[in-house]
């Protein structure tokens, strides 16, 4: 009889935590792309149109960081730079930022537009990190921190080493 009890107060307990998993896990699977980057970026749904750009930075945010790498093992900023160019908008470009920065046409901080490069000189008297603007004024990059992640050109990191903004030629 005790065995007994004791088998079913695991049963009992076993199911009540399960049941606790699977609510939690599909309550956050319901939004879509366009809701999600929305509230990230602070926009309404109907500003996110580039499906394609936001399915992508999806798939491979949080990412982490490698030196040279191109995967989703790792990736640098010039990597995965690299990767949406070709991927979602179709162009080719190739290189370190530095040479990213040279490809491009310089454009100002309020003319960025989305898919547009953001430069940074970080510790180095040459361009040392890109990203691609977003909207109202977030950018995705990679970091070595936390690997492929959005962050916002008005976080004072960003303000002080912020070089400009450049359209690929």
């Amino acid at each position: 009889m005790r065995f007994f009890r004791n088998y079913l107060l695991l049963i009992i307990v076993i199911a009540v935590s399960s049941c606790g998993i699977k609510r939690s896990t599909t309550n956050t699977s319901h939004k879509s792309i366009e809701e999600k980057y929305a509230h990230l970026l602070g926009v309404s749904k109907e500003n996110i149109s580039n499906k394609k750009l936001y399915a992508f930075i999806d798939e491979w945010l949080r990412t982490p960081y490698k030196y040279g790498g191109k995967t989703k093992k790792g990736v640098d900023c010039s990597g995965v730079t690299t990767i949406i160019y070709k991927e979602v908008f179709g162009k080719e470009i190739i290189g370190s930022s530095s040479s990213m920065y040279n490809q491009c046409s310089a454009i100002s901080k309020e003319k960025l537009q989305e898919g547009d490069l953001v430069f940074f000189k970080i510790d180095a008297k040459e361009i040392s990190h890109v990203g691609i603007y977003l909207q109202n004024n977030k950018f995705v990059h990679a970091t070595t921190k936390a690997g492929v992640m959005i962050d916002d050109l008005n976080e004072e990191y960003y303000r002080k080493y912020f070089e400009g903004g450049g359209k690929i030629k």
